[in-house]
């Protein structure tokens, strides 16, 4: 009886930890992919330094899940203890990584508040400069969320950006460029116009946007968790019970 418990087992987490390797697969096929630069696919990328952050991020993950599904199959089907150990310690190695930034995130949820971002606007930005990461990001997210600074265009008083550009009121990432196109347009947004440019913060508006995705996340962060704990208790029995 024992024997055929650990039989299952064995071959449940060679199926659950092949389609891990799977999911890595892809994941990197899809990093490498963009990187080979396919039809010009990586300036377009490029040009977003969030998009451009993110295929680096999916390469990431996708080396850890390759790895992780190929320690975990190898090691249930060849009844190999070295690599279920392995496996064992990167599983547990993400743990508690995802713990540590679970944590992190709720001692440092301050500054995540409309206000440290304002501060950090008027100090950094510096409007159209896309050699700065800071100013690149910001632009980027005033485009893709139509918005104008954190809490609204009153963001930019008193701030680097007005130094920088004193005959400006607003940067031109503020601007309705799709609705009103042509110089003039932008002209009369920067110089302040109110029916030029984006009038919503962009705190409110990124807010708005991934509030549908809030508990969706949450839900899937505790099945991620649940399923480690498992995976990390079938790797632990299958370890004790290899002779």
């Amino acid at each position: 009886m024992e024997g055929d418990c650990l039989s299952c087992m064995k071959y449940l987490m060679f199926i659950f930890n092949f389609f891990i390797f799977l999911g890595g697969s892809f994941l990197l096929g899809v990093g490498v992919w963009v990187l080979l630069d396919p039809m010009g696919f990586r300036e377009i990328v490029a040009a977003n330094p969030v998009l451009f952050t993110g295929v680096y991020v999916v390469l990431a993950m996708g080396s850890m899940l390759f790895l992780l599904g190929f320690l975990g199959c190898c090691g249930a089907i060849r009844e190999n203890k070295c690599l279920l150990f392995f496996f064992f310690m990167l599983i547990l190695f993400i743990f508690l990584a995802e713990l540590a930034a679970a944590s992190l995130a709720f001692l440092f949820r301050e500054h995540l508040t409309r206000e440290y971002f304002s501060r950090e606007l008027k100090r950094h930005y510096q409007g159209h400069n896309s050699t700065d990461v800071f100013t690149s990001t910001w632009n980027a997210i005033m485009t893709t969320f139509d918005c104008c600074g954190v809490s609204g265009p009153e963001d930019f008083q008193e701030s680097l950006f007005r130094l920088l550009s004193p005959s400006k009121m607003v940067p031109e990432a503020c601007c309705q460029g799709n609705e009103y196109p042509g110089d003039a347009g932008v002209e009369q947004c920067v110089s302040g116009s109110m029916v030029f440019r984006h009038n919503q913060g962009c705190y409110s508006a990124v807010v708005d946007y991934f509030e549908m995705y809030i508990y969706t996340a949450g839900a899937l962060a505790i099945v991620v968790l649940t399923i480690e704990l498992f995976a990390m208790v079938f790797a632990m029995c299958l370890f004790r019970g290899i002779q």
